[in-house]
């Protein structure tokens, strides 16, 4: 009787092990794949040859109106006070340049110029003793971008180079009038910002400053001489885009 119970609890116990042991079964998860975008190595953002457009404004400029009369070669007896020709207006530009990337730093020179209708002109004098006119031809510039991309689509940069430019001085008074045409070379820096759209094309604004010294120029009627310093600094402005190729 006692062989026949154990017997019994044995096939019981017997019987719950192998259900708990094969009428349990986890469930199987399907696990989608990860698919990973690959990103654009930010090294290679910015780098190469490249050309563009603007369109500015030259302002800021000073100017102020001062004759001395020429003897033997020298300038004798400033007049000064006369008013402020300082020369302002719209340009449009070119530019062309190259750049190499190192990690975010992008860096390379650019080459500019710029035309437009860039003047002033003031009556000097009271009562009137005549008239001054200052004018802009054209500017060249040669600067050095070195630039830090913040993140791969934009590039804050700052300039550093020298500036050409050719400029008309004119003085009219009664029936004299004279122009005198005259060429300065300065220093030229500023700060930009530059945001790419698509892999070659980016638009960016800018601004630079001028300063081209003060240029001596000189009027004659054959008999008289005057003398004038024309100062060329001035601020510029200047929204544009470039095409990378």
């Amino acid at each position: 009787m006692r062989l026949f119970a154990l017997s019994s609890v044995s096939a019981l116990v017997l019987g719950a092990g192998a259900a708990l042991a094969g009428g349990v079964v986890s469930p199987v998860v399907d696990v989608a794949p990860v698919t990973v975008t690959p990103v654009a190595p930010i090294a290679s953002a910015w780098g190469g040859a490249y050309v563009g457009g603007s369109l500015g404004y030259i302002f800021d400029t000073e100017d102020q109106v001062g004759f001395s009369e020429v003897i033997d070669g020298e300038d004798v007896g400033l007049i000064g006070g006369l008013g402020d020709v300082g020369i302002s207006g719209a340009t449009a530009g070119l530019q062309l340049g190259y750049r190499w990337q190192r990690g975010n730093w992008v860096f390379g020179p650019e080459l500019g110029v710029e035309f437009g209708s860039v003047d002033e002109s003031i009556d000097i004098g009271d009562p009137l003793l005549g008239r001054v006119e200052s004018e802009m031809k054209n500017i060249a510039t040669l600067v050095i971008k070195t630039g830090y991309a913040v993140n791969p689509q934009t590039l804050v940069y700052g300039t550093l180079g020298v500036a050409r430019g050719d400029f008309d001085y004119t003085l009219s008074t009664g029936d004299f009038s004279q122009t005198r045409g005259f060429t300065a070379t300065g220093a030229a820096g500023g700060l930009g910002v530059e945001r790419m759209i698509n892999p070659r094309t980016s638009i960016f604004a800018e601004y630079q400053y001028r300063d081209f010294g003060n240029e001596r120029v000189e009027f004659s009627d054959g008999i008289d001489t005057l003398s004038t310093r024309a100062s060329m600094t001035m601020s510029c402005v200047k929204i544009g885009a470039n095409f990378r190729f």
